[in-house]
């Protein structure tokens, strides 16, 4: 069971109303109150993608709140186009493992590189991860946008 959390230096009222705006900016969904509620996130984990559905619990802690999230449920694709274009870029790369033992496969090793590269400019480093972790780092900055752009599928 996936948990996260955080300590803010906000009245739990504060805390939720945060927690709300938050959430829409990262196209969420929060149903609850200053004690706690439900809160849907698109999350982004590589080369995966979905929603991840937890129970949020907001309690009063030394002049601010505790927030602490509990996964319920969560739903995860694996991003289709990217896995191809790897998979396009690895054929060639494993056949050329079997040069030593056919030699005419070294004429693979220019196609190999370029399809390498390609496959690292297209998919590899444009890979990002946006979950809970991330939602409760930009609520703890009180940053209004967070990582919005990197949580959409």
């Amino acid at each position: 069971m996936q948990v996260a959390g955080i300590r803010l230096a906000v009245p739990p009222a504060e805390a939720a109303s945060r927690i709300a705006e938050l959430a829409g900016h990262w196209g969420g969904d929060w149903a609850g109150d200053e004690a706690g509620g439900r809160l849907e996130l698109p999350v982004v984990f590589g080369l995966r993608r979905g929603v991840a559905a937890g129970q949020i619990s907001i309690a009063p802690e030394g002049g601010g709140s505790r927030v602490d999230w509990r996964l319920l449920d969560s739903h995860l694709e694996v991003h289709r186009s990217s896995v191809i274009v790897l998979s396009l870029a690895a054929v060639p790369s494993v056949a050329l493992l079997g040069w030593p033992f056919f030699p005419a496969l070294i004429a693979l090793a220019p196609l190999a590189a370029v399809l390498g590269f390609l496959a690292w400019w297209l998919v590899v480093a444009r890979l990002r991860s946006a979950g809970p972790e991330e939602f409760f780092a930009a609520l703890g900055t009180g940053d209004g946008d967070g990582d919005a752009r990197a949580a959409r599928p």
